[in-house]
């Protein structure tokens, strides 16, 4: 696991020995967010689909209960995502195939670098996911 500080973001990343496809698709499907994400109890995306997309809308309830809205502000498919959560600038979501596997980078603005270790639990979360046998 890496730790990295950029000009505008921290970045928290992890390589995860599973097939790229199969990351991108626990990353992008809201159904899956509570598995991996420790502070989602759950999502659901305005249009009912469950999968994300350029510009999708929804909700997300935090762990503490919270119903907040989301945008997705930035989707290039199989690469990356971001988001926006009650209209403040979230995590980005990379996703880097690699051999062996893919490396998986959570970024976020400076002034969240408290959320990096929330983050590296949902790495560490993902990877077990993802590494499971099907």
């Amino acid at each position: 696991m890496g730790i990295a500080l950029r000009p505008k973001a921290v970045s928290v990343d992890r390589l995860i020995a599973a097939p790229a496809d199969q990351v991108w698709r626990l990353l992008t499907d809201v159904r899956e967010w509570p598995s991996w994400g420790p502070s989602v109890r759950r999502a659901e995306l305005d249009n009912g689909d469950t999968r994300l997309s350029e510009g999708a809308c929804g909700t997300v309830w935090t762990a503490a209960g919270v119903r907040l809205p989301f945008r997705i502000t930035e989707f290039t498919a199989q690469r990356r995502w971001c988001w926006a959560v009650a209209g403040v600038t979230a995590t980005g979501h990379d996703l880097i195939p690699v051999d062996g596997g893919c490396r998986v980078r959570f970024d976020m603005p400076w002034w969240a670098v408290a959320y990096l270790p929330v983050c590296a639990v949902g790495l560490d979360r993902l990877a077990k996911l993802a590494q499971a046998p099907q």
